[in-house]
């Protein structure tokens, strides 16, 4: 595959990330949209709901009060002037005459013959509309003799009913002459006045249907006038969360979003300058450190000489110093090694915070190395060693030498003898390290570290017992340690042995320069999958 087609494979996934990212179910562009959607999906629902209700209402009124007016008035006029008592033809011939109307409805008549007989008058013919078509309800309505009163002057009216037959609406009434005599029945077909209110229905859902629509494009356009200062509140969050504190909002308008971003860009002022007071603050106190221990270095180098005769004044016997003093003395000596320790740790402290500090890189045997720290500090009695020779890594010796002073002094003092440390490698799978690691671990027979101090032990100037402020350490040297495993891309990490006792475990790359080369490659790799997407 060529760098032009992953180029435009990258730009089409990210550009389909971005509108997925912008329409996933928890964003809020969609619940706009969806909100607006549903809000003119129930106001043209309820419009077309009642349009087609009072269409519905007025087609079928005005259709069915004409079509009744002119059964009525066909009813007084042609069925009126029948005898009481007329014959078959007579009936088939009026009804006939009833249905040429311009309402074009089918007529029914039924009445007695001069023989008594009930005869019938269709204008559909003998397999037309017949009384079985009509509704019983509707037909004892008809036939039932209503009371005369003052507020019913007729004992007989006009009833009507819809009905449906195969899928068809239709009108049926009926009515008997007031004067007794012919009973008339009219069917009417409705099935253009549905065909019309089924047009009239489709129109209306198509019109909810476009109304839907240009909700939701309203809506998006909406959701992105309002959303998109809202993207640049969180893009310029997202930056001042990353140490760009210069990050600042256009803003304008005189809206709440416009407020809002007046009010970041204050809150982001107001950080930075309070950064910029810390960092001075910081950088003065640093640099005071600095200073101060540079100052106290040239007395102290002074005041060591002057002990050390003292020292050796106290080892001699028979010497000059008196006996009763001899504690005093002894207290000096202790107190300026470990003040001359202090300010030494206090110096490297400094280099470490001002980002001074630096590697000397060489190739040592990690055995040699430990075997060198430990005979140097006279540990060989106290200390057993398992690391095996041949085990090299590429780091700085003097700092390692720091790092293992550190440690094995630190389980010498606060824990029990024997101090076991054992050297191990891992392979760059199992440690993550490119070209591996070497894994030193220190482990003493000591009651081990107490939970609560666990996460504080490589604080500066943190001591376990509050009761023992002066304690010949300074506080510092785990700090230091850490700092050091730091400069290699190492890590050191202090747990307590199932078995009793501490164990402070240090990893180191084999080769620093490697790690520090893979971490660049993958701060680029991060770099630019940001970029992509």
């Amino acid at each position: 595959m060529t760098q032009e087609h992953q180029g435009g494979g990258r730009g089409w996934s990210a550009a389909r990330k971005g509108v997925w990212s912008r329409l996933r179910f928890t964003s809020l562009r969609l619940r706009l949209v969806v909100v607006f959607g549903l809000v003119a999906l129930t106001a043209a629902v309820s419009a077309s709901g009642i349009a087609y209700w009072l269409n519905r209402e007025s087609v079928l009124t005005r259709t069915q009060d004409a079509v009744l007016r002119a059964f009525e008035q066909e009813m007084q006029n042609r069925a009126g002037a029948l005898p009481e008592h007329p014959t078959q033809d007579e009936l088939q011939r009026t009804a006939g005459q009833m249905a040429n109307s311009s309402q074009r409805f089918t007529v029914l008549l039924v009445a007695e013959n001069p023989e008594g007989q009930t005869v019938y008058g269709s204008s559909g013919g003998l397999n037309g509309f017949s009384l079985g078509d009509v509704p019983e309800s509707l037909r004892e309505a008809v036939t039932e003799r209503q009371k005369v009163t003052s507020n019913n002057k007729y004992p007989h009216h006009l009833y009507w009913q819809r009905i449906v037959e195969d899928d068809t609406p239709y009108l049926v009434a009926g009515t008997k002459l007031i004067g007794g005599g012919t009973t008339g029945y009219m069917l009417k077909s409705l099935g253009p006045e549905a065909k019309d209110l089924g047009s009239l229905a489709w129109s209306l859902g198509i019109a909810t249907g476009l109304a839907l629509i240009g909700s939701a494009l309203l809506a998006h356009a909406a959701a992105t006038t309002v959303l998109k200062p809202v993207q640049r509140l969180g893009t310029a969050a997202r930056r001042l969360g990353e140490g760009k504190l210069d990050t600042r909002l256009r803003v304008s308008g005189t809206d709440e979003l416009a407020d809002l971003s007046r009010t970041f860009n204050k809150a982001a002022e107001a950080l930075e300058k309070r950064v910029a007071d810390m960092a001075a603050r910081d950088e003065a106190s640093r640099r005071f450190v600095a200073d101060m221990s540079h100052e106290l270095r040239t007395p102290l180098t002074a005041i060591t000489a002057v002990t050390e005769v003292l020292e050796e004044e106290l080892e001699f016997e028979g010497g000059g110093i008196d006996p009763m003093i001899q504690p005093a003395v002894r207290l000096v000596v202790s107190e300026t090694r470990r003040l001359n320790d202090l300010v030494e740790n206090l110096m490297e402290v400094t280099r470490f915070d001002a980002g001074t500090a630096r590697l000397v890189l060489d190739d040592v045997d990690v055995a040699d190395q430990i075997t060198a720290c430990i005979d140097a500090r006279a540990w060989l009695d106290a200390v057993e060693l398992d690391a095996a020779r041949g085990i090299h890594a590429r780091i700085d010796p003097r700092r390692l030498d720091v790092i293992l002073a550190n440690l094995i002094g630190n389980a010498l003092k606060h824990g029990g003898s024997p101090v076991r440390v054992s050297v191990r490698e891992e392979p760059a799978e199992d440690s993550g390290m490119p070209g591996g690691s070497v894994v030193i671990q220190v482990r003493d027979h000591g009651p081990g570290i107490p939970e609560e101090v666990l996460p504080h032990v490589f604080d500066r100037f943190y001591k376990a017992s509050a009761s023992r402020p002066r304690s010949e350490g300074s506080g510092l040297g785990l700090s230091i340690a850490l700092e050091n495993a730091h400069i290699h891309n190492g890590e050191i990490t202090a747990a307590n042995s199932p078995e009793g006792g501490a164990v402070f475990t240090l990893r180191l790359p084999r080769d620093v320069s490697a790690a520090e080369d893979g971490e660049k490659a993958g701060d680029a790799g991060d770099e630019g999958a940001e970029g992509d997407a």
